[in-house]
C-alpha cells in the first residue's frame, strides 16, 4: 500500500529541493521517500506553483468550474430536446 504524504510535507520537500541547492535523490534519502515521488512532486509544483497539490478525487478550482459548466450545458440540452418534442406533440393535436 502507497504511502499518502500531507501537502505541507510535499511542499516542504520541493522547497529542500528547490532552494537549498539539493539533489532530488539525497532529499529523498534524508526524507525517507522514493526519489520517483519527489520527482512527480517537483514536476507538479513546477506546473502549478499555486495550487499544486489538490489531493487525490479532488479538482483544481478551474477544473471543477469546467467540469460543473458542461454539466449544466448537457442538463440544458436534455431540457431544451424535451421542451421540443412537448412542442411537437402539442402542435400535433391542435390539427
Amino acid at each position: 500500500m502507497a504511502n499518502q504524504y500531507d501537502r505541507t510535507f510535499k511542499e516542504q520537500a520541493v522547497q529542500l529541493v528547490l532552494t537549498q541547492q539539493k539533489s532530488g535523490a539525497q532529499v529523498a534519502r534524508e526524507l525517507g521517500i522514493p526519489s520517483k515521488t519527489l520527482y512527480g512532486w517537483i514536476a507538479a509544483y513546477k506546473a502549478d506553483p499555486v495550487e499544486p497539490f489538490v489531493g487525490s478525487g479532488h479538482l483544481k478550482a478551474e477544473d471543477q468550474a469546467l467540469r460543473d459548466l458542461q454539466r449544466r450545458i448537457r442538463d440544458l440540452e436534455e431540457e431544451n430536446a424535451i421542451l421540443k418534442k412537448a412542442m411537437r406533440i402539442f402542435t400535433n393535436d391542435r390539427k
